[in-house]
């Protein structure tokens, strides 16, 4: 039996492709932290993107980095004990990536962690230690792009122990974009500007962020569509920031809603991961505010570029929808066939190490 682990709402879209292509003879069971708790950022992924409801669901609910991590690695011990897997599969950089991956491999569990070697190589990030802990700990490492098996050779790691396989999230895009373009409608008739913040650099400095939003309202021919995550609303409300006019916020979109904004975009800001990459894919133009990025491919072969100076996020946006490619530029193994290699590379490892 094998244990795929979820906890937050990236981490779901990664998982779908895995359960579709594994074997159905191959016993699995799908284990929910609880991370993300709420309907938007959790329950309403599972509905769309039609998983199967988790076997077990640790409901550790949030918390800071530290006291959530150590509630996921006691309810995963706790698990462990009753009924140990054959392995563990962990996608991305959520704490609970990190926190079972630690429980697992005190019990002899070998890792398997998919999207590995990322690296931003800002150590202030939660998710860079997070991604940076658990490629130390994992067996089988599954790469989306040739720059992490370099990151991954240079700490150390040995080059048996790493697979191409591309990128899991792109295959649940290219899998529901159809639905989502013939269901959802725009979120604005005419041009807008998609807003997604959560990053603590951008949303928990009250200064920062009052420019950040008094930059995008002095974008007076564009509506700013903003949906919020939770952390980001309350800090908007908790200092009191005034929301200019053109900016429309909103709560968290579900999956298809918000790919369907991304798609209809004229560009799109961002300090998500994620988003960078589903915005390369779409051929959307993207302008994350942030110093760094743990996927390069974005830059080099995507539509993405980086702007951590808010001073020119005008100027930024509008180089960006100036040079739109006419076309979504081609990264090599993101072709919605990663799900099929991963599932191959797992039972290979289990297998092999049966």
């Amino acid at each position: 039996m094998i244990d795929l682990i979820c906890g937050a709402r990236p981490n779901f879209m990664k998982i779908d492709p895995i359960i579709r292509a594994i074997d159905p003879a191959v016993r699995f069971r799908i284990v929910h932290t609880g991370q993300h708790y709420d309907h938007i950022m959790s329950e309403s992924f599972f509905q769309q993107l039609e998983l199967p409801l988790p076997d077990l669901n640790l409901e550790v609910g949030s918390a800071s980095v530290t006291a959530q991590t150590a509630a996921v690695m006691v309810k995963y011990e706790e698990v462990i004990k009753k009924r140990a897997p054959e392995a563990a599969v962990v996608v991305g950089d959520v704490n609970s990536t990190l926190a079972c991956s630690l429980a697992a491999v005190r019990y002899g569990i070998p890792v398997i962690h998919v999207e590995a070697g990322l690296r931003s190589f800002d150590r202030t990030m939660p998710e860079e230690i997070n991604r940076v802990l658990t490629d130390q700990l994992a067996e089988l490492l599954l790469i989306t792009s040739s720059e992490a098996r370099d990151n991954l050779l240079a700490e150390g790691r040995d080059g048996d122990s790493i697979k191409m396989v591309g990128n899991p999230m792109i295959d649940t895009l290219k899998r529901l974009l159809p639905i989502a373009l013939f269901r959802e409608s725009p979120p604005h008739a005419g041009d807008y500007c998609l807003v997604t913040l959560h990053r603590p650099s951008n949303v928990d400095d009250p200064i920062r962020l009052k420019r950040i939003m008094e930059v995008l309202g002095g974008m007076d021919d564009m509506m700013v569509i903003f949906p919020a995550h939770p952390r980001t609303w309350n800090n908007v409300k908790r200092w009191d920031l005034e929301i200019p006019g053109n900016i429309r916020f909103m709560e968290p979109m579900p999956y298809l809603k918000f790919l369907r904004a991304q798609a209809g975009a004229s560009v799109v800001v961002t300090d998500s991961g994620g988003v960078q990459e589903e915005t390369s894919v779409l051929g959307v133009p993207c302008v994350t505010i942030r110093n760094n990025t743990e996927r390069p491919v974005t830059l080099e072969l995507g539509t993405n570029v980086l702007c951590p100076d808010i001073s020119m996020l005008v100027e930024t946006i509008r180089n960006r929808m100036a040079s739109r490619p006419s076309s979504p530029p081609e990264i090599p193994y993101w072709d919605g066939r990663a799900g099929v290699r991963i599932a191959e590379a797992v039972l290979e490892f289990v297998g092999g190490n049966a």
